[in-house]
């Protein structure tokens, strides 16, 4: 069992008030027979959490003792110490109850009246006293070691100056024959540099005239060629597509009157062969009829009864059409049945057939023809 075990505002040895949360790990020993017959005479029949409760109980007096026999500074800085004598002591208590306490450990410290804030503040002052200490003790340390450097680097700074400006010295007085020596040759360089600059001048003007003589000579040449182009240009882009143009449209008129002449005469032969169609057609169709009936009266002439059920059967559709169609314009049909037959579709459908039913007994009252025997001579029902 894992009891976390609360100590608050409890009062050390000095007098000052701390609170203090620790974690315990406790069991009932089973391997110890005497410790399991005592924790049976004790807990037997109690709930875990009672049991909980009396170690938790037990363990938090004793916490609260061992921090009433200390200072704030020993819990605080040897929490090892105070661990320590909670569990030996909350140990020597519980095995009595048949209760090993397996850990104990110190998870919180706190107080409410600043007392380990001060503690801190007061360490935190020496140890930046200290750091303020050893950082100037540091700084004139490094300052007098800056200065030694510094003296030592301006000494070897004069000693070399000193080489520098003699060996200057030196390269002043050999430079200055040297430049003697070298100002005669680059002013006699000049010299002919400059007399040769102006005969080359000249040949360049030379050039320069045989080029512009050159460069006009050629520009009218390219105006010459420039207009002939401009000429064949306008005699391609012109001229000549006006020509074609005017070819085009005498071809097109020509065309278009001969197609319309074409046209017209077509259209004349074409309404000629209509009508002489035409005539054709209605002959033979009339003729087509006449005889059809002919056929038909003679047929109904031998086979009176037997037309009669054709016709009948022909008209029989459009009976059962007829009767069906004002249901096809009912928007809604309410129906009222006693659960014994049928209702919905089947219902109208049943209906519907009845009617178209009664149609054999309506035509054997008028024409004395029963359409429903069969004869097996006839084509018919």
């Amino acid at each position: 069992m894992t009891l976390q075990v609360e100590s608050p505002t409890v009062y050390t040895s000095q007098g000052v008030p701390i609170s203090v949360t620790g974690i315990a790990q406790v069991k009932i020993q089973g391997q110890n027979e005497d410790m399991l017959l005592t924790a049976c005479e004790q807990f037997l029949g109690k709930p875990e959490a009672e049991i909980q409760h009396i170690a938790l109980v037990t363990l938090e007096g004793h916490q609260r003792a061992i921090m009433g026999s200390m200072t704030v500074e020993e819990i605080y800085k040897d929490r090892k110490k105070f661990s320590k004598q909670v569990f030996e002591v909350a140990s020597s208590d519980l095995v009595n109850m048949g209760i090993t306490v397996v850990s104990y450990t110190l998870k919180d410290i706190r107080d409410e009246e600043g007392y380990l804030k001060s503690l801190g503040m007061a360490r935190t002052a020496e140890v930046k006293r200290d750091a303020r200490i050893g950082e100037a003790e540091a700084r004139c340390d490094a300052t007098i070691k800056e200065a030694i450097a510094e003296e030592q680097r301006m000494a070897a700074r004069f000693l070399n100056d000193t080489e520098i400006a003699k060996a200057q010295r030196d390269f002043e007085l050999k430079k200055a024959v040297y430049d003697v020596e070298v100002q005669t040759k680059k002013a006699e360089a000049e010299m002919a540099y400059e007399l040769q600059a102006a005969k080359t001048k000249q040949r360049i003007k030379e050039e320069q005239m045989q080029i512009k003589v050159v460069e006009r000579t050629q520009e009218i040449a390219v105006q010459e060629q420039e207009m002939q182009r401009r000429e064949r240009e306008l005699e391609a882009t012109i001229r000549r597509p006006a020509e074609a143009e005017k070819y085009k449209l005498e071809k097109l008129a020509e065309a278009n009157k001969a197609r319309v002449i074409l046209e017209a005469e077509a259209e004349a032969e074409a309404i000629k062969v209509r009508g002489e169609a035409e005539a054709f057609a209605i002959a033979a169709k009339s003729k087509a009829e006449a005889e059809q009936m002919a056929k038909k009266a003679e047929a109904w002439r031998e086979y009176r009864e037997a037309a009669m059920v054709d016709m009948l059967l022909d008209t029989l559709p459009k009976v059962a059409a007829e009767v069906a169609a004002p249901l096809s314009q009912a928007k809604k049909i309410t129906m009222v049945s006693s659960g014994n037959g049928e209702v919905g579709a089947v219902k109208l459908t049943g209906e519907v057939l009845q009617i178209v039913n009664k149609i054999p007994e309506l035509v054997k009252s008028i024409t004395g023809v029963d359409i429903s025997r069969v004869n097996q001579n006839h084509k018919y029902i």
